[in-house]
């Protein structure tokens, strides 16, 4: 499990749905283009998609069922505990729709990052395209950032931006930010695996340059 001497980073992905982009960090492991390995993929929800696709790659697959817990203190308890077997060097938010406590943030702040099909700050949380449609903007996007206790608050890493058609409807816009999601996300793991991304007191740090609040922007120049 290693890349030339180098041991493959450790990856653990989370998910609630049908993993669209999960499947973008399988081919991307697979290909070699992000140096790290998927040690398992874990869902707070039973028989979604997304598990199908990491049991076709082989990956293992975990259920851990929210509605089991009490308490979401509990469920994140138990979810933390799981993912410490695996020792991961890096967790991935890949559609994993629970809001985690600030306990589990803060045990793996630095090391867990998410994906937001929004260029954040704005539009956080949910709708974010028919948000964007509706306020007459011109461009929409996704934004990953490091994950902190904030909701869709933590420091951005990377953005990629589509322009919003005149002729758009929420679903349209939403199938284009995704072609930009999984371009940009492995690209985002694979800084990480390279130790080129570090977030240290808030802020970003790329190459060892500080990056802007609204992250860097994606372009074909961003993938070296």
């Amino acid at each position: 499990m290693t890349v030339g001497d180098q041991p493959l980073s450790k990856i653990i992905v989370l998910i609630s749905g049908s993993g669209s982009n999960l499947q973008s960090f399988i081919d991307a492991c697979e290909e070699g283009s992000v140096d790290g390995k998927i040690m398992a993929v874990i869902s707070n929800r039973p028989g979604v998609k997304g598990l199908d696709r990491a049991a076709a790659a082989n990956i293992p697959n975990i259920v851990v069922d929210h509605r089991a817990f009490e308490s979401r203190e509990e469920f994140d308890q138990y979810l933390a505990e799981i993912i410490n077997g695996f020792t991961p060097d890096l967790i991935v938010l890949a559609g994993f729709m629970r809001i985690l406590t600030d306990g589990f943030v803060n045990q793996f702040v630095g090391k867990l990052i998410n994906i937001h099909p929004s260029l954040l700050p704005s539009y956080p949380g949910l709708n974010t395209h028919q948000r964007a449609i509706e306020a007459g903007d011109s461009v929409a996007g996704a934004t990953v950032h490091f994950v902190t206790p904030e909701l869709d608050g933590g420091p951005a890493i990377l953005q990629a931006q589509v322009p919003i058609l005149s002729t758009d409807s929420s679903v349209e816009l939403a199938a284009r930010v995704l072609i930009e999601e999984h371009k940009i996300y492995p690209l985002v793991a694979q800084w990480y695996c390279q130790g080129r991304i570090i977030m240290d007191k808030g802020i970003v740090f790329h190459d060892s340059v500080e990056v802007e609040k609204s992250g860097l922007l994606f372009s074909s120049e961003s993938e070296h």
